[in-house]
């Protein structure tokens, strides 16, 4: 009910608010794990909050596949503008590289309503600011390196599951 049966075939992606970290766990047993940066607003589900959503989630769509390391989306369509200097853009939370569109699967908790990720946009998703990976600096995706979320991109398939927790 909850997300929480997964199937062998699929893999868990498990991101740590607190440690600042995304677990890549396979369903072969084979697990990475990337620095990231959540919400700077801290955790919450509510629209217009600003913050990174708890709980669990699936990947609902997987956009980017081909593009060039740095490409910049907007609408989730590249605008044809690559980040060529990743550490100064002058766009504070362009999405880069890949996005992975999540989706919520708790009723009430992230998903329906007011609380609804994927009606709030929540991604997983490269940034033009790499230097800031690891600091709780977005506004309410995870953002992850370029080269990182492009290798995760490639590893994980749409259902596949996230767990968003706080500790």
């Amino acid at each position: 009910m909850f997300g929480t049966d997964l199937d062998c075939s699929s893999s868990l992606l498990l991101v740590s608010i607190r440690r600042q970290r995304l677990d890549y766990l396979s369903a072969a047993g084979q697990i990475e794990s990337y620095p990231v940066s959540t919400a700077q607003n801290g955790v919450g589900c509510e629209e217009g909050s600003g913050c990174t959503p708890y709980g669990w989630h699936e990947i609902a769509e997987k956009i980017g596949d081909g593009a060039e390391c740095g490409t910049i989306f907007k609408g989730r369509v590249p605008n044809g503008i690559i980040a060529r200097d990743l550490e100064s853009s002058t766009d504070d939370d362009a999405i880069t590289s890949r996005v992975l569109w999540l989706r919520g699967l708790q009723s009430g908790i992230n998903r329906q309503g007011p609380v609804d990720s994927y009606q709030r946009y929540i991604y997983i998703h490269g940034t033009a600011q790499e230097h800031l990976i690891g600091k709780p600096v977005s506004h309410g995706c995870v953002r992850m390196k370029n080269r990182d979320v492009i290798a995760l991109f490639d590893r994980v398939q749409i259902g596949d599951r996230v767990l968003i927790v706080t500790d």
